[in-house]
């Protein structure tokens, strides 16, 4: 079942998370935030951006969520994309099936540009991402140094809608949630 996040799944987010954190490249973060960060973390981004969960037998297996790409006005249509799935959980369908989700709903508020930063060469996420309709859309080379070396990291981005002039504002996730429109896409994968 794919829903959105509650504070009660940032135990189980926190949980898929660190050992992304502790042992790969995947994220650039290098300290375990918590789950008390992970709490406000969905909280926080629930106000304007979709965190949706996938959930087996009540447990949440996988999480992918959106969020504001930089912070002046004129990039509120485009918004930056993660995904995370529990080791377990894995070569399913549950990444694209839950990425597609995610970028619908983003497409639903308004967003028409999905970006995914991904660490290189990282050929799982890029077949992913590429797979998905994404399209590289360049290199930072070096950008993050972890586990000993330098990192490059790829853009690569999607554009979900032709951007409108002038744009239409973008829906807030918060609201978007309250007034139904979500219904019908989370309960096709419910």
């Amino acid at each position: 079942m794919i829903r959105i996040a509650t504070d009660a799944d940032a135990a189980a987010c926190h949980a898929i998370y660190a050992p992304v954190v502790e042992s790969s490249v995947i994220t650039f973060e290098t300290e375990l935030p918590g789950e008390a960060a992970m709490r406000e973390r969905i909280r926080a981004r629930l106000q304007n951006h979709p965190w949706l969960v996938w959930e087996e037998q009540g447990e949440v297996v996988a999480y992918a969520y959106a969020g504001r790409f930089r912070e002046r006005s004129a990039y509120d249509w485009i918004a930056e994309t993660s995904i995370y799935v529990h080791e377990k959980a894995r070569r399913r369908g549950i990444a694209r099936t839950l990425y597609g989700v995610l970028l619908e709903a983003m497409h639903r508020q308004g967003i028409n540009q999905a970006v995914g930063v991904i660490t290189l060469p990282g050929d799982t996420s890029v077949a992913m991402h590429e797979a998905m309709g994404f399209a590289p859309a360049g290199v930072w080379p070096k950008a993050g140094y972890k586990l000993g070396r330098w990192w490059d990291v790829g853009v690569w981005s999607k554009f979900m809608s032709e951007p409108a002039v002038p744009p239409t504002p973008v829906v807030p996730f918060a609201g978007l949630a309250e007034q139904g429109g979500l219904a019908d896409l989370l309960g096709r994968h419910g």
